[in-house]
Parts: structure tokens; C-alpha cells; sequence
């Protein structure tokens, strides 16, 4: 497939156009949904995308990187993926553009320096398109947008690299090499090291997150729909943990991997539960193991807060990413460093407690409810909320959504949008009754 046709190159200012109902900030794949529930809503819109392309942080990604779920959750309509790597994923989301016809309400290449509310509508002061007003504002630049890396003390004798900066896994042939973290992106590059002949590994971890152990690839493991059966079900969520926990306990005890079993107990509100990956289970005890964080890089060595130290070659830092929302004129959202506290700074899901008509998608929900389909559920009562026909409440979350939990939430908020439909009957009918080898229907 042909790229998709981006934003024209040379457009009017903004300035010179009336107030829009809606900006949105970010071109990835929450601001393209979002900009075609607002077309399709009839508003007045704009999509500013500081990169000269859209696809958001999965431009930004290494080629090897593939998705934490199957990619028919990642699918929107009927527009399918090719495969789960990098440049599928990317190109998937190119094609929304011009499946959608987005192309004339995009401006690539523009950065939102400043976003201000000034009583009545945001004003944003771009880097092309001057001042661009709209009465709402998504801001879709993610709540994972800034690679992060702990600061330790360090003389350069011994080479770093974020997961998001390895662009040539090979390079770790015969390399002594360090990974740091707990989590998938650790799982990735572990699996990386050996598939690439690192001559020796060693993982340092603060803690475990919960995965499941597997020897299927995460393309076929990493589905969210066994869960959401039991949602819409009706299954309570401490029923769902129960299930959840017997099942993957009997899988790391199957696979020889209880030492890898995390202590606190599994929450789905709250634990991402990614698949495991076959080539980093299969050789795990070619792996050193220490629970402990980096307390130094000098001399070629790397030094353990459990007090050992490896010789070691290079760093791998699978330590996640922090939010960056400076672009804002609010200090207290200028300073929000973590997704956990800008959700807590918001009512609804996404909608943000310290400005008005401000809405961050996908904070409130936990990373596997995150996929496309809950984006287009989210975008839709949004549109709605604009309309006057939907209330999205100030209200805090006690916790964050797991996948179907959204639409049970943003029905009793949403009536325009779920009409005459008992939330519980749609999503049976959408967790029952999709097969799995089709996507949800778009809302």
C-alpha cells in the first residue's frame, strides 16, 4: 500500500480562521481516532503533529519492536494490520488517514509551543501556524512520550541505550550486557540478547510485573478478550483476579518459573499482564538474575545496590517512559512526570480537573484497555460531551478501567451514544459475540 497522503504542505495560517470547537495535539493513534469521531461528529477541527509524519511514538520505535497484544485488538474497523512488528503497525496507522480522508485537518511538521486557557477558549501558540483557538482541546501526546533513564553516578566507560534508541539489536554479538527493569520492555531485550549472541547477561530488577509465561509468540498470546469474556459476563473484578491468578500461577509453576512470580498479589485494574517471551523463558538460566537498581557505571563495571558488580560492556534500559506535558501554560500539568498522577488529575477517565474542556484519552485505563477500539469508545463520548449530549463528570476514578469496564462507565454518561442499549447487553454482545479472529466493530 502506498503512504497515505499527509497534511498539505503549504496551508493557511490558523490565526486567520475563526475560533475551531477542537484541536487536537498529537498525531499518534489516540489523536487520529479522535480526529475521526470529530469529523464525523461535524466539528470544526485540527490535528497539530510537531513530527512531519503521523504515527505518533510508534515512528519513533526500532523495527524490531512489535505490540504487547494480539493484532486483532489492535485492528480499528476494517482496516487490518499486516503484522505486529514496527513498520506494520506504523504503516496501519498511516492508512487511517486516508481510509478516514484526515488528511486536509492534519498540520505536520507543527509544534504546540505553549497551550493557554484564557477563560474562554485554549489558544495555542504554534511553530507554523501561529495562534490556532479551539473551545476543547485533546491533548493526545501520550502519557509515555519522554524516554527515562535513572540517574547514577557514571564516567561513560560503559555504553547506555534505551529500549526505544536499539536500532540494531545485532550490535549485542559477543557484548557483556546489562538489563535494567521489570517489566515487558525488559522481556523484549533479554529476548533480544540472546537471539542477537550477547556473550553474557545480566538483568537487574527492582521488581517483577506479572506476565504469562508462554511459548506462543505475543502476537498470539497477548489477547485481551479472555478478560473481557469475564467482564462481560458480569464476573466481579475480585472473581476476575481469583481466575486470572490461578491460571497464570499454575503457568509459572508448569515452566519452572516461580522465582520469577511477583509477590503482591495480581490486579487487573492495575497490572498490565503481558505474554511472556519463548526465547528469554527457554533460556533463563543462561541469564544472571539480581533484584537490585544501578547504582553506578564507571570503570567498565556496573554496581548493584545488592552490592555485586559485573563487568559489562552495555546498558540496556528497559525503565519506561515519564510523561511530558511542558508544552502547557499550567504549571501543575507542566509538571505531571508520571501517568498515574495525571490520571489522578483528571474526572471521567480523561477529562482534566485543572482546565477546562481538557481531555487526556486512555490515562484512566490500564495499559492492556488501552487498545484502539476503547480509544474510539473514549473519542465518541467526548464528541458527545461537545454536543451537550453526554456529561463526562468531574468525578475522580478510584481506580483505573480495565477494557470493558469503559463502556459500562461512559454509558451512564453517554446515552446519545448508547442508544437505548443496555451497556451490560452491548458488551456481551461485543465480548461474546466477536469472534476472535475479527476486531470489535467501531462504535
Amino acid at each position: 500500500m502506498p503512504p497515505p497522503p499527509m497534511a498539505r504542505a503549504r496551508m493557511p495560517r490558523m490565526n486567520t480562521q475563526p475560533t475551531l470547537d477542537l484541536a487536537i495535539i498529537g498525531g499518534g493513534i489516540a489523536g487520529l481516532i479522535h480526529l475521526h469521531y470529530a469529523r464525523r461528529a461535524g466539528l470544526r477541527v485540527v490535528l497539530l503533529e510537531r513530527a512531519p509524519a503521523v504515527g505518533g511514538l510508534w515512528r519513533e520505535l526500532p523495527s524490531w519492536q512489535d505490540i504487547q497484544i494480539c493484532p486483532v485488538d489492535w485492528t480499528v474497523g476494517d482496516l487490518p494490520i499486516a503484522g505486529p512488528l514496527q513498520p506494520q503497525v506504523l504503516a496501519n496507522i498511516e492508512s487511517w488517514v486516508s481510509r478516514f480522508g484526515l488528511a486536509p485537518d492534519i498540520r505536520t511538521g507543527c509544534a504546540v509551543k505553549l497551550a493557554r486557557h484564557d477563560g474562554q477558549t485554549w489558544v495555542l501558540d504554534t511553530s507554523t501556524e501561529g495562534t490556532v483557538r479551539a473551545r476543547h482541546l485533546v491533548a493526545a501526546t501520550g502519557g509515555h512520550n519522554k524516554p527515562w533513564t535513572p540517574p547514577v553516578a557514571r564516567d561513560g566507560s560503559v555504553a547506555e541505550c534505551h529500549s526505544s534508541a536499539l536500532r540494531e539489536p545485532k550490535s549485542l554479538a559477543g557484548r557483556r550486557v546489562l538489563v535494567v527493569g521489570g517489566g515487558a520492555s525488559a522481556l523484549d531485550l533479554l529476548d533480544q540478547c540472546l537471539l542477537n549472541g550477547a556473550a553474557h547477561i545480566v538483568w537487574a530488577y527492582r521488581s517483577l510485573r506479572w506476565f504469562t509465561p508462554t511459548t506462543k509468540p505475543k502476537a498470539v498470546a497477548g489477547s485481551v478478550r479472555p478478560v473481557a469474556r469475564l467482564q462481560a459476563q458480569g464476573v466481579p473484578l475480585a472473581r476476575q483476579n481469583e481466575l486470572v491468578r490461578a491460571d497464570l500461577t499454575a503457568r509459572y509453576r508448569h515452566f519452572g518459573l516461580q522465582s520469577l512470580q511477583p509477590e503482591r498479589p495480581l490486579d487487573l485494574a492495575a497490572d498490565q499482564v503481558f505474554p511472556g517471551r519463548a526465547t528469554m523463558l527457554a533460556a533463563l538460566a543462561q541469564i544472571d538474575r539480581h533484584r537490585g537498581e544501578v547504582v553506578a557505571l564507571q570503570n567498565g563495571q556496573a554496581a548493584l545496590s545488592d552490592g555485586s558488580t559485573h563487568a559489562i560492556d552495555t546498558v540496556l534500559w528497559a525503565t519506561g517512559y515519564r510523561t511530558d506535558l511542558g508544552y502547557f501554560a499550567n504549571p501543575a500539568l507542566a509538571a505531571v512526570t508520571g501517568v498515574n498522577e495525571l490520571s489522578a488529575r483528571c474526572g471521567c477517565i480523561f477529562r482534566s480537573l485543572d482546565e477546562p474542556d481538557l481531555y487526556f484519552p486512555g490515562v484512566g485505563l490500564e495499559g492492556f484497555g488501552a487498545t484502539s477500539w476503547n480509544f474510539a469508545i473514549m473519542a465518541r463520548s467526548i464528541m458527545s460531551h461537545i454536543a451537550g449530549t453526554a456529561h463526562l463528570d468531574l468525578e475522580p476514578l478510584p481506580r483505573r478501567l480495565h477494557h470493558l469496564d469503559l463502556v459500562r462507565h461512559l454509558a451512564a454518561r453517554d446515552p446519545a451514544s448508547f442508544a437505548a442499549r443496555d451497556p451490560d447487553d452491548y458488551c456481551r454482545d461485543v465480548g461474546l459475540g466477536t469472534p476472535d479472529d475479527q476486531p470489535y466493530p467501531m462504535p
